[in-house]
């Protein structure tokens, strides 16, 4: 994934309302109509959300009849999962450096809370 796919990626999952849309997509797909009904806003309001998300590499739609359905791209989520788990392994270490420099503070460890 380029620095601009995982730009945009992000820049998706910035807003709520797009997150929102993930969720209920990832329990299948679903029509515009469908998800405005989820949210108190307008139809084109949500076809912007899906636009941003279809950018991204997040969503893609399809025709199905007369009904146009989005249907979620877990790959570009994947892709970023993976960018992100480099970070977590950072800070693990980083917690594991400070577990071992409090222990070498206080060897008898954190006091009993019972």
């Amino acid at each position: 994934m380029t620095d601009d796919e995982l730009d945009l990626v992000f820049g998706a999952l910035a807003d709520p309302t797009r997150r929102a849309i993930l969720a209920r997509l990832a329990q299948g797909d679903a029509s515009v109509n469908e998800l405005t009904g989820l949210f108190a806003m307008s139809q084109p309001a949500v076809s912007r959300h899906l636009k941003v998300l279809e950018r991204a590499g997040l969503v893609s739609r399809s025709q199905q009849g007369t009904m146009r359905l989005s249907h979620l791209e877990a790959g570009a989520l994947r892709e970023a999962t993976d960018w992100l788990a480099d970070y977590r392994a950072y800070w693990e270490a980083s917690y594991a450096r400070l577990d071992a420099l409090l222990a070498d503070i206080d060897p008898s460890g954190p006091p009993d809370p019972s």
